[in-house]
């Protein structure tokens, strides 16, 4: 059953994978990796047994027209445990029929059922009371999480499931604030602007954060008073079909959000396609973004919104606190499969020197597997030694296994992928990019790297180019911020970047020049609900998250009618 977790899946790949190039037949093996330059006591960790989840799946159908339904097939395919490889419990495998399904039961809930025509405030107190029923049931929820993505439990339980019931009810606040305009107009007119909902969403969410990536998806699109057609990840779709439960338990009507499983290129192509769908939503890597692009508009022309790949530049200046900025640059990095629980909870706030003196971040939980993550470190070649130095020693530190444990960081999702950093790995030394640290599988069964890092990388290497998409960290070093901003720049990607440095000229300087959707300055991954994330170029196209995020859901409509004798105009 492990072929069905295969990295050929068309359209629900996540944020990762964006490099269809990049060779996926090295099969990763500590032997061939052997200029790790240092040991790492993690071995401990793997000589336990598996700690027992905490949780019984409960759903594993599709769940349309609010009931819980098996593929109109009646394939299943199996989704397993990243610790070890071994299958979790198989669901139900949607494909065209299934999707075909799910979308004549969202058309009909939005042409005729009562979600559309029911009251704003109606509609909020149903997404508030979804918020919740989720945090009654935040512990089962965490626990599936970190089962079926190998996310830190810690970090699923006390940052992810706050921050998704967060959203919905930020979403909530938003439904009856949704209004048009009315414009004046040459001539005796009234003319007013309407902001309908748009219709039918298709919905695409990724593996690397599947209950955050259900709430920025599915919290505006309800909001805006939409139906929803969701397909998860073939990797992780357990928590999307609880939560499509808990909200049909909070009031949702029949039809309004159905939730598919199954894979990319028989239910994601689908659904892509479909001509009955009036928009579509997907995160995942920038080439299947371009096949989503293409099946929609070969179909009804819909529109898109996508959120891809990146290869975000950290830069780290002459002037930066050179601890800070090593332990904020490995942050940056190595965000998910963990990050600092505290950090989360205040949602990465600054770290700035006067707040931060004495900062310890010993129990962040990171892996790398994040779209946005600080994938080139540039540093200044006067503090370039150093940090390398600092970054080196940090890495060491990390303790990697069982997500269920007190770890920093769990495995990767998949064996494919788990296959593809290592190759990246293999690439990087093989270009003559110096491995300071890591480089190896840790344990025997599941999914797990050391923290890697490598120094003395060139532009031009792939480890320099390329979404790897785990926890490797490529170290280039820069002389002045007229170069670092054309080699930051120059690259496919535009989704995020950071700048550490303590001169506000420089960071106005940076913040500007950087194409890129989203600057984090002397932070990193601040992701509040208000906050606009989206990228340029490759990277993406529209905005998630705030206001922003509303527009992708709503369309605009004039309506002009003659005034007669008016008063004014």
């Amino acid at each position: 059953m492990a072929a069905t977790r295969r990295i050929s899946s068309l359209i629900s790949r996540s944020l990762a994978c964006s490099s269809a190039s990049s060779p996926l037949l090295f099969i990763a093996k500590t032997s061939g990796l052997h200029r790790s330059t240092s040991s790492y006591t993690t071995a401990a960790l793997f000589e336990e047994e598996p700690v027992t989840p905490p949780v019984e799946v409960k759903y594993t159908k599709l769940l349309i027209n609010g009931d819980f339904v098996d593929a109109a097939s009646g394939k299943r395919f199996a989704t397993l445990d990243p610790r070890t490889g071994e299958v979790i419990v198989e669901v139900a495998e949607g494909e065209a029929e299934d999707i075909n399904r799910a979308v004549s039961a969202a058309r009909k809930a939005f042409d005729e059922g009562p979600w559309p025509k029911m009251t704003a405030y109606e509609r909020s107190k149903i997404m508030l009371r979804f918020a919740d029923l989720v945090e009654k049931h935040a512990d089962e929820l965490a626990a599936l999480e970190t089962w079926d993505n190998g996310k830190p439990h810690e970090q699923a339980a006390k940052a992810e499931l706050p921050m998704f019931v967060r959203l919905f009810r930020y979403y909530a606040g938003w439904a009856d604030k949704i209004h048009g305009l009315t414009v004046p107009s040459d001539g005796n007119y009234h003319t007013q602007v309407l902001h309908e909902p748009i219709g039918v969403a298709g919905q695409i969410i990724p593996w690397n954060f599947p209950l955050i990536m259900f709430a920025w998806k599915v919290g505006p699109a309800l909001a805006c008073g939409n139906t929803i057609v969701l397909k998860t990840a073939e990797h992780t779709p357990l928590t999307a079909l609880y939560v499509g439960k808990l909200l049909h338990e909070a009031g949702l009507p029949p039809g309004v959000l159905n939730v598919v499983s199954g894979f990319g290129q028989t239910a994601g192509a689908a659904l892509a396609s479909h001509m009955d769908v009036d928009k579509l939503a997907f995160t995942g890597s920038t080439q299947t973004g371009k096949v989503v692009l293409e099946l929609a508009a070969k179909s009804n022309l819909k529109p898109v919104t996508l959120e891809l790949g990146g290869k975000s530049p950290f830069i780290v200046c002459e002037d930066a606190h050179i601890d800070k900025a090593v332990e904020l640059a490995h942050f940056a990095i190595f965000f998910n499969q963990a990050c600092s629980i505290t950090s989360l909870k205040h949602m990465l706030v600054t770290l700035c020197e006067e707040l931060y003196i004495d900062l310890k971040m010993e129990n962040d939980y990171f892996q790398g597997q994040c779209c946005c993550a600080g994938s080139r470190t540039f540093v200044h070649e006067k503090v370039y030694d150093e940090f390398v130095e600092k970054a080196k020693a940090r890495a060491i530190r990390r303790t990697v296994g069982d997500p269920f444990k007190k770890v920093e960081q769990g495995p990767q999702i998949d064996s494919k992928h788990f296959e593809k950093v290592m190759w990246y790995i293999e690439s990087g030394i093989k270009s003559n990019a110096k491995l300071e640290c890591g480089g190896k599988r840790v344990g025997v069964r599941g999914y797990f790297i050391q923290p890697t890092v490598f120094s003395d990388v060139k532009d031009n290497m792939r480890i320099a180019q390329e979404e790897i998409f785990g926890p490797v960290q490529s170290i280039l070093k820069f002389r002045d911020l007229d170069e670092v901003i054309r080699r930051a720049n120059s690259t496919k990607y535009g989704l995020a970047a950071g700048v550490f440095t303590k001169d506000i000229d420089t960071a106005n300087t940076l913040s500007r020049a950087l194409r890129v959707g989203t600057v984090w300055v002397n932070c990193f991954d601040v992701f509040d609900a208000a906050i606009p994330f989206g990228g340029y170029k490759m990277s993406g196209i529209g905005r998630e998250k705030g206001i922003y995020s509303l527009h992708n859901y709503l369309q605009v409509k004039a309506v002009v009618m003659p005034l007669n004798n008016p008063a004014w105009l």
